[in-house]
């Protein structure tokens, strides 16, 4: 009987060990709500300062005073509220960590939803706070380079190229294990500087949706409008397959188990950078790629 005691207490002390080595999930808010409140509202604090940077350009700035107003306020938005969301901001960069397995499917869409309502906001608070007079002249904001059919080829072409730049800073900087780095969100703000600064007078330098879509509806101008949906969509997806030729899978599934792991304690780690942070685990695919 002793010895039938005895062979008990492992299976017991395994029981206990499994049962303490659990750690606390996060509440479902944490997981679901909270990421979406922060892509809200780093998108609508983005898409303001850089409407306001279009609309209140000052003469003899040409593009730098966009291009400055953009990248800092995403890089700083990014580093702010990365931890929280990844700090996306912008659909087709949430498009492409979903390619890329930064993000479960099932908050795809409320990302989305969440980014196209955050740039109506800042798109609104733009429009409150300036001048009615050059608000109107600069059409809000909203991209009005495209002004004949001839010129939607090479736009459309500019905004693939630009955003896939963009795309691949995000990738290779916050979500590759061997090349990611704390410094990546504001690697993502400058890449959009020179972006912008480089492809401004091709096309507007969009690379966001969300940043089109604000500034049209609030202003109410959808000239060429999906242009700036399918361009950066297109380079989303070419940056995925770019990535999963190029990466070691290796080093980032190592990257996503580090950010399941510190998820699971619930504790925030900016593994990505711009933004790839660590998510919850049931927001995370099993692998990177």
């Amino acid at each position: 009987m002793a010895a039938a005691e005895c062979s008990h207490h492992p299976v017991k002390l395994v029981m206990d060990m499994d049962t303490k080595a659990k750690p606390p999930q996060p509440h479902w808010y944490e997981r679901r709500v909270q990421p979406c409140v922060a892509e809200l509202l780093g998108t609508a604090l983005f898409v303001c300062i850089g409407c306001l940077s279009s609309v209140e350009d000052a003469v003899g700035t040409g593009r730098l005073q966009p291009a400055l107003a953009h990248g800092l306020a995403l890089g700083l938005s990014i580093a702010v509220l990365g931890d929280i969301s990844g700090g996306h901001l912008n659909p087709a960069v949430s498009l492409g960590m979903w390619l890329v397995g930064g993000l479960n499917i099932t908050m795809l869409i409320p990302y989305w939803v969440s980014q196209l309502c955050g740039a109506t906001i800042g798109a609104g608070l733009a429009k409150a706070v300036a001048a009615s007079e050059r608000y109107g002249n600069a059409s809000g904001g909203a991209f009005t380079i495209i002004t004949a059919d001839e010129q939607v080829p090479s736009v459309l072409g500019a905004e693939i190229i630009l955003t896939s730049f963009l795309i691949l800073v995000v990738c290779m900087g916050a979500a590759n294990g061997k090349t990611k780095t704390p410094l990546a969100p504001f690697c993502i703000g400058f890449s959009v500087t020179v972006n912008i600064l480089a492809g401004g007078a091709v096309s507007g330098a969009c690379m966001n949706p969300a940043r089109a879509f604000g500034p049209a509806l609030v202003a109410n101008y959808w000239d060429y409008h999906w242009v700036y949906w399918v361009g950066p969509m297109i380079a989303a997806l070419l940056v995925s397959v770019l990535v999963s030729s190029s990466s070691g899978d290796a080093s980032l599934n190592a990257a996503a188990m580090m950010e399941s792991t510190s998820s699971e304690l619930g504790i925030p780690m900016l593994a990505a950078g711009l933004g790839i942070t660590a998510l919850p685990q049931d927001q995370l695919t099993e692998s990177i790629l």
